[in-house]
C-alpha cells in the first residue's frame, strides 16, 4: 500500500517538473516561434517525463515478490536517492557544460537534473523496500525486523500448531527460541477452519485457538512471519514453503507431520516432532516389571486385551480379555517404539 502511494507521488512530483519546466520554456523561448510550435513544444515537455515515469513504475512493479515497507527502509531509501541524486546532477551539470554549446534553455538542464533525481530517490526507496528482508550487513540498514531469542528461530507449520502441545511445551518455558508462525500456515489454518467438513472445520478452529494462545503468552516470543521472500514464493506447497523459509532464517521447522519431517532432513533442514518429543519423554517400562492397565477391549489376537496408559501409550495384555473394565496388573514382557508411537506387550497377573 505505502509502496502504491510513493509510486503516486513520484507521478506527481515528475509531473510538477515537466509544468514547471515547460512554463519556463514558454518564458524563453523565441518570440518569432510560432504559436502551434510552442504549444507543441510545451506539450512534449510535460508528457514525456510523465510516460518515462509511469514506464519506469511499470518495470518496476514486473519484479515480483514485494514486500511491505517500514519507515526504516524509507528513511534509509530518501537518503541513499538524495545521496546519488546529488552525484547524478554533478555529471549532468559537468556534461552540460562540455556538450551544450547554447544555454538559452537552460531550463531542459534543471528538468534533467530534477528528473534523474527523482529517479534516484524513486529507485533507492523501492530498492530498500523489496530488499531489506534478505540484506542484514548495511549499516543503517542493519536489520527491520525484531531481534529473535535464541540461537534458532522455531517455525511452526499447521499440524504442530492444530495439535496445540507446542502450547503446553511453551509453558514450561524451555523454548528458547522466538517461534515463528508464517503467514502462508495462517492462511491454510483459516482454510480448514472454513471447510465445509465438519472435523477439518473443528481441527482448524483448534488451531485458531491454539495461535491466540500462544499469542497471550508471555512465556514465549511468538512471531507472525509475514515477509514475502522469493524462494519462499516460488514453492508451490506448504512443506516446500516451510523448508525454504527454514533455510533462509536458519531455523527448526515443529512439525508432528511424518512427511514434512523426511522432507527436511533431506534438505538439511532440522526438525522438533513433537511425537518423537513425547515419545522420549515416556516413562522407561523394562521387560519384567509390573504395572497397572485397565482393559479397554479387547485385542486382534485370541485371549488379548487392549488397555492405555495415563499418556496415551497401548498395552496389549496376552489373557487380558477376560478382564475387560477391570484394574489388572501387567508383568511387561517388551515393548515395540514406532514413529506412530510406542506399544507394550505383556502378561496379566493378579487384579489390582
Amino acid at each position: 500500500m505505502v509502496l502504491h502511494v510513493i509510486r503516486v507521488i513520484f507521478v506527481l512530483v515528475v509531473l510538477g517538473i515537466a509544468i514547471s519546466s515547460a512554463l519556463t520554456t514558454e518564458v524563453r523561448g523565441d518570440p518569432k516561434a510560432g504559436e502551434e510550435i510552442m504549444v507543441t513544444r510545451m506539450a512534449m515537455v510535460m508528457i514525456i517525463p510523465v510516460i518515462l515515469a509511469v514506464g519506469l513504475i511499470l518495470v518496476d512493479m514486473g519484479f515480483h515478490h514485494k514486500s511491505l515497507t517500514s519507515i526504516s527502509g524509507l528513511f534509509f531509501g530518501v537518503v541513499a536517492g538524495v545521496f546519488f541524486a546529488y552525484i547524478l546532477g554533478m555529471i549532468v551539470d559537468l556534461a552540460a557544460s562540455v556538450f551544450v554549446v547554447n544555454y538559452e534553455d537552460v531550463g531542459l538542464v534543471i528538468m534533467t537534473k530534477l528528473l534523474v533525481g527523482a529517479c534516484a530517490i524513486y529507485l533507492c526507496v523501492s530498492f530498500v523496500m523489496q530488499t531489506k528482508d534478505d540484506f542484514r550487513f548495511i549499516i543503517p540498514y542493519v536489520e527491520f525486523s525484531r531481534q529473535s531469542k535464541g540461537s534458532h528461530p522455531l517455525i511452526l507449520d499447521t499440524s504442530a500448531i492444530i495439535d496445540g502441545r507446542i502450547a503446553d511445551i511453551a509453558e514450561t518455558r524451555i523454548l528458547e527460541g522466538v517461534l515463528v508462525v508464517p503467514r502462508f500456515v495462517v492462511e491454510e489454518t483459516q482454510n480448514i477452519a472454513d471447510s465445509s467438513d465438519k472435523l477439518r472445520r473443528s481441527r482448524g478452529r483448534r488451531g485458531l485457538d491454539m495461535l491466540n494462545k500462544l499469542q497471550s503468552n508471555d512465556k514465549i516470543e511468538v512471531q507472525l512471519h509475514d515477509a514475502r521472500i522469493p524462494a519462499v514464493e516460488e514453492a508451490s506447497e506448504v512443506d516446500h514453503k516451510l523448508v525454504a523459509l527454514a533455510e533462509h532464517m536458519d531455523g527448526k521447522i515443529v512439525t508432528n507431520d511424518y512427511n514434512l519431517n523426511k522432507v527436511a532432513q533431506l534438505r538439511g533442514v532440522d526438525v522438533i516432532n513433537i511425537n518423537d518429543l513425547a515419545n522420549a519423554l515416556k516413562p522407561v517400562v523394562l521387560p519384567g516389571e509390573a504395572i497397572t492397565v485397565k482393559i479397554i477391549k479387547p485385542g486382534e489376537e485370541s485371549g488379548q486385551g487392549i488397555g492405555y496408559l495415563d499418556d496415551g501409550t497401548m498395552v496389549v495384555v496376552e489373557q487380558g480379555r477376560n478382564h475387560i473394565g477391570e484394574d489388572i496388573a501387567v508383568v511387561v514382557t517388551s515393548t515395540l517404539q514406532t514413529s506412530a508411537g510406542r506399544m507394550i506387550f505383556g502378561k496379566a497377573g493378579n487384579n489390582a
